[in-house]
């Protein structure tokens, strides 16, 4: 079975993604674009409920400065994907 789990930094420790704002409005001159939200998604497979549910919060994510999610959150707007080609981490 694979688990999955989407992991955002809280708003005020979301620097990265305020970065990101910060390009799109600054060097890619699009000022329409208001707000960033950036998640990490992180596919786990060959292991057991338990310990996976055990990582989220230990391997995954940072209690104190992460929003966990089981489920791909609702959002308005565009999305963008990225992720690395196979065989590559």
């Amino acid at each position: 079975m694979i688990y999955r789990v989407y992991v955002e930094k809280k708003q005020g420790v979301d620097n990265e993604a305020r970065a990101l704002l910060n390009e799109i409005n600054g060097i890619l001159g699009i000022a329409d674009v208001t707000g960033v939200r950036l998640l990490n998604r992180y596919d786990v497979e060959h292991i057991d409920k338990e310990l996976f549910d055990s990582c989220v919060t230990t391997v995954f994510s940072e209690p104190q400065t992460d929003d966990v999610y089981f489920e791909q959150p609702a959002h308005d707007g565009v999305v963008f994907a990225v992720e690395y080609l196979p065989g590559q981490f």
